[in-house]
Parts: C-alpha cells; sequence; structure tokens
C-alpha cells in the first residue's frame, strides 16, 4: 500500500477539488463503521483456480509479475515492492475467482477476529509462512485476513523517466527510449467486486474490517435508496493510502470484475501495454485517467478472460476524508481517454448475463426492476 503522512484535512472543504463535488446529505449512509472489529492494513493477495497454470504463468511474466514461488499446484506472483505476494493461482478444474487476502495490523488482530466470528486461526498457507483467519462476506466470497511471518525482499525498480516540463529542464543532452519490455507490477492496488447484496457487503467490510469509504455513487433518480457503488480504502489513521483498496457495485452478478496493480508511471504503462499488444493479448479500455482515485489506466483480459489493470499516479486520502457522493455514469468513469467500451463495462448481451439477470430479478436480493433500469440507463450514459 502507498502511504504518506499529511497535516490533518479541514473537514469544511474536504471534499473541494478532491473527489466529488458534493458530500452526504442529512442521514446518509456515514461511510465508516463506529467500532469495527480490527482495522485491516492493506490488501495482501487475490486467490483464483486455473486448470493451466503454465499458461497463466507466460501472462504472468507478460503483463510484469515477477514469481515468488511455484509448485505443481500452485503458483504464487509478486511485484517489486518488498511484503506479500500479489496472488495466487491455484490448480483447479474450471477458472474462477475464490476471493481477496487482506493483511492484518497485528497478529493479535486475528485472535480477535476470530473470536468475533466465531472462527479459528490456522497456518497461511503463503511463501514463508504465517498466520490466517478465513471469512465469508455477505456475496459468498471467501475472505482471509492473514499475518505473514516474513516478508518478501524488495526486487530492482523500473526507474521512473525524467520529464522535461516547460522551463523545468531536468533532461538536457539525452534522448528518451523507453525499452519495449513488460511493465514492472510494484504491488497490487485494489480488486472490483459485483454483488447483488451491495448494501450488506458494504457494511460486513465496514463493521468486520474497520474500512471507510472514499466515494459513493448514486443512481439518477435514486439517491434516496442508497448508494450503488462504493470506493473503499483501508484507514490507518494520518497516514494516506490508496483511495481505494475495494470497490464493491450492485449488479446482477456476483463476482471479480478487476484488479489493479501499480506501476512505475505513463511510460511503462504504455510501453508494457505495446508488449502486451504484440503478443496478442486483448486490452479492454484505455490508456486514460480515472475520476475517482485519479489513477492513470490500462486494462487488459487474461487468457482466462479475467480484467487486469496497469495503474500509476493514484489518490491517497488519510482518514480525515469523508465520503464524496457523485451520480454513477458511465461518462464520469474517465477525465480523459477513449471512450468506455462494452466489455469494460460488462454491457455486451450474453446468455450467460441473461441468466444472471434473471435470476438476480427473481431472488432474494437488493436488485429489483427500477434497480436494474437505473443501471442501464447509467452505464449508457
Amino acid at each position: 500500500m502507498s502511504h504518506s503522512p499529511v497535516h490533518r484535512a479541514d473537514p469544511r472543504t474536504a471534499h473541494q477539488n478532491l473527489h466529488s463535488e458534493q458530500g452526504a446529505l442529512r442521514g446518509e449512509h456515514p461511510g465508516r463503521s463506529p467500532n469495527p472489529v480490527i482495522k485491516a492494513a492493506d490488501l495482501a493477495w487475490l486467490e483464483f483456480e486455473k486448470p493451466d497454470p503454465d499458461r497463466a504463468e507466460v501472462f504472468a511474466r507478460d503483463f510484469g509479475f515477477a514469481i515468488a514461488a511455484r509448485t505443481e499446484g500452485e503458483l504464487w506472483l509478486r511485484g517489486t515492492f518488498a511484503g506479500s505476494p500479489c496472488m495466487v493461482i491455484r490448480r483447479g478444474p474450471a477458472s474462477r475467482f475464490i476471493g481477496p487476502a487482506f493483511r492484518a495490523a497485528e497478529r493479535t488482530d486475528l485472535d480477535r477476529l476470530a473470536r468475533a466470528t466465531g472462527t479459528g486461526v490456522r497456518d497461511a498457507d503463503v511463501p514463508g509462512g504465517g498466520r490466517s483467519v478465513a471469512l465469508l462476506d455477505p456475496s459468498g466470497f471467501v475472505v482471509r485476513v492473514v499475518h505473514c511471518a516474513e516478508q518478501l525482499p524488495a526486487l530492482p525498480e523500473q526507474q521512473p523517466l525524467r520529464l522535461n516540463f516547460g522551463t523545468d529542464d531536468r533532461r538536457t543532452n539525452a534522448t528518451q527510449r523507453p525499452p519495449r519490455e513488460p511493465s514492472r507490477i510494484q504491488r497490487l492496488g485494489h480488486v472490483v467486486l459485483e454483488t447483488r447484496v451491495f448494501a450488506r457487503a458494504l457494511d460486513w467490510y465496514l463493521d468486520t474490517l474497520g474500512m471507510i469509504v472514499s466515494d459513493f455513487l448514486f443512481l439518477d433518480g435514486q439517491r434516496g435508496r442508497g448508494p450503488t457503488m462504493a470506493f473503499i480504502r483501508c484507514d490507518q489513521g494520518s497516514l494516506a493510502v490508496d483511495h481505494h483498496t475495494l470497490a464493491l457495485h450492485l449488479g446482477p452478478g456476483t463476482g471479480y470484475v478487476h484488479s489493479a496493480y501499480q506501476v512505475t508511471d505513463l511510460d511503462a504503462i504504455a510501453a508494457g501495454g505495446e508488449y502486451l499488444a504484440e503478443r496478442g493479448y486483448r486490452r479492454s479500455w484505455g490508456i486514460g485517467r480515472h475520476v475517482h482515485g485519479s489513477q492513470l489506466f490500462d486494462y487488459w483480459r487474461d487468457p482466462d478472460h479475467f480484467m487486469l489493470e496497469h495503474f500509476a499516479d493514484g489518490d491517497l486520502f488519510s482518514c480525515d476524508v469523508e465520503p464524496g457522493w457523485a451520480p454513477m455514469s458511465a461518462s464520469g468513469l474517465a477525465q480523459w481517454g477513449p471512450p468506455v467500451t462494452r466489455d469494460f463495462l460488462g454491457t455486451s448481451p450474453s446468455p450467460a448475463r441473461l441468466r444472471e439477470v434473471m435470476t438476480a430479478l427473481c431472488g432474494d436480493n437488493e436488485l429489483d426492476p427500477a434497480r436494474l433500469l437505473g443501471l442501464m440507463k447509467a452505464m449508457s450514459s
């Protein structure tokens, strides 16, 4: 997690020129829990199953991961920063996302969490060892909270290019030739999940892991019914951390949307994207700059159709910044860049998606016809 100490913000100007145009109205969701069980320090790694780890490793290296460990049944991927791995891929009968693992700030947090949830603390299957608690969130994702015994050492970095700005000439008598090579991943930044039980899932992460909301999005004409998306960060007090570590949004399905991995700078994103395109991988959307979180982005699909993002230059918030509120829209996803694609939005019709919609509308969840129509309008606006 990127973090920086900051001075306490003036709450009267917390949203001015920061992340959205307005804050909460009276009685709206506060975006944090008054008494969470623990405060998770960061997102540790993501867990997947795939039938072909060899193919997954080829893409991982092309995308910019380093290999932390490899066995017959497991592939652990990492970035250049010291810390925990970014991802584990286990051999399984089909490609599927299992869930996220969050890092506990202290070993004793695991005991507190186990007591509060009626679970146990067990050995963590991670390079270097450690302990973990396994939970199930309201959407059905397996959520692990881990405390690792050892940190992976740092690896050599992809150095940022020295840039000239107007009269600020930092580079003279030298050319710029960024190499055509993989964007070297530094760390895992965030994961985005779709859920039919948005409100219950949101409160679970706030109450259980002590996370706090950076931005809420709501549907046009339905603000009174509450938000339908939240960008959520970990709470490390006065240390400024990523604008979002987890994002949740209401939808007809329950599943992984994408995950994001930090690289050095815009040139690393662009040159790494050219490298991926030359090898036949498919860009989902990019390059551009987001509104919520402000990061530079570029989205790609791996051979199993999972979406992954290269990002750089994201917002960092301390605990003083209260949630922003803004309407949900496709046009509000980026400050600049190419038009958002149907592939990124997940709006391309398919039999599987239609089955999800019908199942959701008939089930006991938060998606009803009005919500569905509002989401469809937002994704076309």
